[in-house]
């Protein structure tokens, strides 16, 4: 099948959506890693804790004594942090760790004994 000649406006448009591409594939990398739902590398890091409250940890849906309890924790788990926050006062602890164990729910620090590095804020 013979080449048909081509237009020089067909020409740009052809340029143009290949330089769209081009440059949309050289920008994904840095797109995925400013997204902050999307856990890359650096934030995908989790720290560890261990459950020190005698009668376990509960977890809850917000960093507050009055919200709702989502699930538990016994006396002496480890528990994987994704990062900390102010949130309501416990004992003087004003610190909650969002926990990453089957489902995101916040436990307050003053019930969790840091294994390795303090967590990160949020």
């Amino acid at each position: 099948m013979p080449l048909l000649p081509r237009s020089p406006l067909s020409r740009l448009g052809l340029c143009a959506a290949a330089g769209a591409l081009a440059a949309v594939t050289a920008a994904s990398p840095a797109l995925a890693a400013a997204d902050p739902v999307r856990p890359t590398a650096e934030r995908s890091h989790t720290y560890k804790g261990r459950v020190i409250a005698k009668s376990g940890l509960l977890l809850r849906d917000k960093p507050t004594r009055g919200s709702r309890v989502i699930g538990s924790k016994p006396y002496g788990a480890i528990v994987h942090i994704f990062c900390k926050t102010r949130g309501g006062n416990v004992q003087g602890n004003d610190r909650w760790y969002l926990l990453t164990d089957g489902t995101w729910a916040w436990g307050s620090a003053h019930y969790i004994a840091n294994i390795g590095a303090v967590p990160r804020w949020c």
